[in-house]
């Protein structure tokens, strides 16, 4: 945050201020529940509300050698370095965002693992329509100029279609798994044009995740009830686990996947859009295996709701048409 910025900010009354974190909070739920599904990125939920850029500035600028500081805290003196340098690093933006994106992952999670359970071919078929959609309005990505380009797209498309058929089933739920998970799910986060959500499907962990999600919040309440702790452990040993290797992915492999497009962005974005395209095999599998008998009704359902998917990946690319990705 600049110095000018800052200095705005602090002008502030208190209601000003507290509608500001407010607005902040609303805009990660909107994020949150952007890369909660597969479909439509947190990244490009940041550039329709406008703090995309803060966002990013932010995350640039948290240095871990604040813990040096902590130390001194014990002082007036301390403690006022102390939270200068956290509100230099933005650190109060990026906490007040988190809880919203977290707020929102939480209440999908609960979602997903009842239709999961209840009606998981409508489930899918949202799935896939989000999935669909996004790599029809992403389209103008793709670039097929050059050999290179097309090798992108065949080894995205070929490499997504063989984990899917032969990976997904397989894959274990292990704590590296989990961590390598986050820390590839949390690019898409900042990256606008893919979310979180769709590399979770594509690694095969996205409904186990949001099944332990839902039993980790389950059991926490629980204990406000006189439950046992036993019950939290499990989950949250997961969650935990998940959400250290977003924060390592966070600081290293978004870098990473920022340098490629930076340096070779064509060939970058084509082979993601190509992902899509290759991963869609997961939720149409998935829409067939879960449904016994294609009745008219069912038919008609499964592909409304599809529909539906589809129609809201459109409505956000609608109200971000002119946004360069």
């Amino acid at each position: 945050m600049t110095a000018e910025e800052h200095g705005k900010r602090a002008a502030l009354s208190t209601g000003e201020r507290a509608r500001e974190w407010f607005a902040i909070f609303l805009k990660g739920v909107f994020m949150g529940a952007a890369d909660a599904v597969p479909g439509v990125s947190g990244g490009t939920i940041a550039l329709i509300t406008g703090i995309y850029e803060r966002l990013i500035t932010a995350v640039a600028n948290v240095d871990p050698l604040i813990v040096t500081l902590v130390p001194r805290i014990k002082t007036a003196a301390g403690r006022k370095r102390f939270r200068a340098r956290l509100v230099e690093m933005d650190i109060p933006f990026l906490l007040v965002l988190g809880a919203g994106i977290a707020t929102a992952l939480v209440t999908v999670a609960q979602l997903v693992h009842a239709a999961e359970s209840a009606v998981p071919a409508l489930l899918f078929a949202f799935f896939f329509g989000l999935i669909a959609a996004s790599a029809v309005v992403l389209r103008e990505e793709v670039d097929l100029s050059t050999p290179g380009r097309i090798g992108a797209a065949l080894a995205g498309f070929v490499f997504a279609f063989a984990l899917v058929g032969g990976l997904t089933g397989s894959l274990p739920h292990t704590l590296p798994v989990l961590a390598l998970a986050g820390a590839v799910a949390i690019c898409a986060m900042i990256l606008p044009g893919i979310s979180g959500a769709f590399i979770l499907l594509l690694l095969g962990q996205y409904v186990f995740l949001t099944e332990t999600l839902s039993s980790f919040v389950d059991a926490l309440f629980g204990l406000l009830g006189g439950g046992s702790l036993a019950a939290v452990i499990d989950p949250g040993l997961v969650v935990g686990v998940f959400g250290i290797g977003a924060v390592i992915g966070l600081f290293s492999i978004s870098h990473a996947v920022r340098f490629a497009l930076d340096r070779y962005r064509a060939a970058t974005l084509t082979f993601l859009v190509a992902l899509m395209v290759g991963a869609l095999r997961l939720p149409l599998e998935k829409v067939f295996t879960n449904v016994s008998a294609w009745t008219p009704g069912r038919t008609l359902a499964v592909l409304g709701v599809g529909a539906v998917g589809a129609l809201a990946v459109l409505v956000v690319d609608y109200y971000t048409a002119d946004i360069d990705y």
